[in-house]
């Protein structure tokens, strides 16, 4: 995956888990055995929600890492791939119009 899709699936799994605390908070006062059921069913999910976040956190972080240490050590590469890419870019762009 790339950085940008982990940064917007970081982003969208922020939201998910704010809604569910938020439903989880808005229920709080439901009482009944279906109700507990749900809710411990909805906490268990957050909670694997949760630590899914934190994994891909981490995979970014350490992508970013690497990713930083390979241009510093090998900057005229970076550079050429940048620029190839660029070009790929640019002639995909041409072809359009």
């Amino acid at each position: 995956m790339t950085q940008l899709a982990d940064d917007r699936l970081v982003g969208e799994l922020h939201e998910v888990v704010g809604e569910a605390e938020a439903l989880l908070k808005a229920t709080a006062g439901a009482t009944g055995a279906g109700s507990r059921e749900l809710r411990a069913k909805v906490q268990a999910s957050l909670d694997q929600a949760r630590a899914r976040l934190h994994q891909l956190q981490d995979k970014a972080r350490a992508a970013g890492k690497a990713t930083d240490e390979y241009v510093h050590t090998n900057p005229w590469q970076a550079i050429g791939f940048a620029a190839a890419a660029g070009l790929v870019v640019g002639l995909l762009i041409g072809r359009r119009r």
